[in-house]
């Protein structure tokens, strides 16, 4: 796909995957399925679901490295940030083919623009939170949040998911 079409299908997914609630017990059910799936799909993924920098549910599966709780934690101020997902962050300023850095006043330390972070939108309120993986290719980790909230919200993952990468 390319980087328009990658863009426009993230942003189809933002407008679709919202809360119309979301709380501690949500981001337990949520993390939860995250966590079983992952586990029986062998993938080793940080999962990390918060409200603002309140952690809610958080989780670390065999395979993974100290790196990775570093991947969310920047992947998470992104999506903070920018009120969209990491990978919809990255994608746009490769198109812009603008630098994520400190020439536009982002510190690469403490923002990643790769995939694995999804924003948490509550309908009526806005954006509040960040569903978060690091472990596998940043597409993969993007698909993976994404198809975990279909199953969660009720949503048709056929629909949403992004085609193949353009090479």
């Amino acid at each position: 796909m390319s980087l328009e079409s990658d863009i426009a299908g993230i942003q189809r997914q933002e407008e679709r995957l919202r809360f119309e609630r979301f709380g501690e017990a949500d981001a337990w059910a949520l993390g939860s399925q995250m966590r079983a799936a992952a586990t029986s799909r062998e993938m080793p993924f940080v999962i990390d679901i918060r409200i603002g920098n309140r952690p809610l549910f958080y989780t670390a599966l065999p395979g993974t490295s100290p790196d990775n709780p570093e991947w969310v934690r920047r992947k998470v101020n992104t999506v903070l940030r920018f009120h969209k997902s990491s990978y919809r962050v990255g994608r746009e300023y490769e198109l812009k083919r603008q630098a994520f850095d400190h020439s536009r006043g982002i510190d690469p330390m403490n923002h990643a623009p790769a995939g694995g972070g999804f924003p948490i939108h509550i309908i009526g309120t806005g954006v509040v939170g960040a569903v978060t993986v690091s472990g596998v290719p940043q597409r993969e980790d993007h698909g993976f949040v994404v198809e975990m909230l279909c199953a969660f919200l009720g949503e048709d993952h056929a629909a949403l998911a992004l085609g193949p990468e353009s090479p």
